[in-house]
């Protein structure tokens, strides 16, 4: 079973690029199942129902999140009560809405889970990812071997340690939120693959996706500055994961980084 996970989709840019690259790459690594990180679709911030339904129409099967979730909950609070295959982390309060857990049919007989959690180490206090993730991983793990965690998280060592702790508990670990590809994909001693960071789906002549000199004139005047998309040099970055299916370990992981020749993209925030 192979698995395609799309790292952090990045405003109108990142959505192009899964519109016209997403079908080929189907066919190249004979994708049976699609994730994507989509907190970052719209503009930059946040997801709406629109661009979610969207992305479920150009073939992604279920689109995680992290923090950037709640960036417009005016739009996504009622819709994440009622798709299914749109998840938060799963270590948010319950009183919040929608699910940070799934499991979905992939073919006759083959199901996947896929669990979206979020780290703590320089971002919000939430719940411990690793009480939380524990908890969730053993009730999935009734239904189906096979599972996918998106870990969405600042910091490497809080990603690593979390790979090594689900290891031969869980198909992968797979890490987003910096937008930046890291180069220690793996597969651990438990058949858990691993990588600390999937990278970005967005414009790459950026700052993780915010125009240069924007980012550059905040961190220089260390005040706030209004960020904007940036639109070129646009990739589609992530990783492929193959799956035995019958024991739910992992056989292989492939980073991936595609560029979309020739294009420009002016976002116009309003999706």
């Amino acid at each position: 079973m192979n698995i395609l996970f799309i790292a952090d989709i990045f405003g109108k840019a990142g959505r192009r690029a899964v519109l016209e690259l997403l079908p080929g790459l189907k066919d190249q690594y004979n994708i049976h199942f699609t994730i994507a990180n989509g907190e970052n679709a719209a503009g930059g911030y946040g997801i709406t129902p629109k661009i979610a339904t969207k992305f479920f129409r150009y073939g992604v099967d279920v689109i995680t999140s992290g923090n950037h979730i709640w960036d417009r909950r005016d739009q996504i609070d009622e819709y994440l009560d009622t798709e299914s295959r749109l998840l938060r982390p799963v270590n948010y309060p319950p009183v919040l809405p929608g699910k940070g857990h799934g499991v979905y049919l992939v073919m006759e007989g083959c199901q996947l889970g896929v669990i979206n959690l979020q780290g703590r180490v320089f971002m919000a206090n939430i719940d411990c990812p690793f009480r939380v993730g524990e908890v969730e991983v053993q009730k999935m793990r009734e239904e189906t071997h096979n599972i996918i965690i998106d870990l969405h998280a600042e910091t490497t060592a809080e990603k690593l340690a979390l790979g090594h702790y689900f290891d031969g508990k869980v198909s992968a670990v797979i890490g987003t939120h910096t937008h930046i590809q890291t180069a220690d994909e793996c597969i651990l001693p438990g058949g858990t693959a691993y990588i600390t960071d999937a990278g970005m789906t967005g414009p790459h002549d950026s700052v993780i996706g915010i125009r240069k000199h924007l980012a550059i004139e905040r961190m220089i005047t260390q005040t706030k500055v209004k960020f904007a998309p940036a639109k070129t040099d646009i990739r589609l970055s992530g990783v492929v994961v193959a799956i035995d299916e019958n024991s739910g370990k992992s056989t292989s992981i492939e980073r991936i980084s595609v560029s979309l020749p020739g294009m420009e993209i002016e976002d116009d925030n309003k999706d």
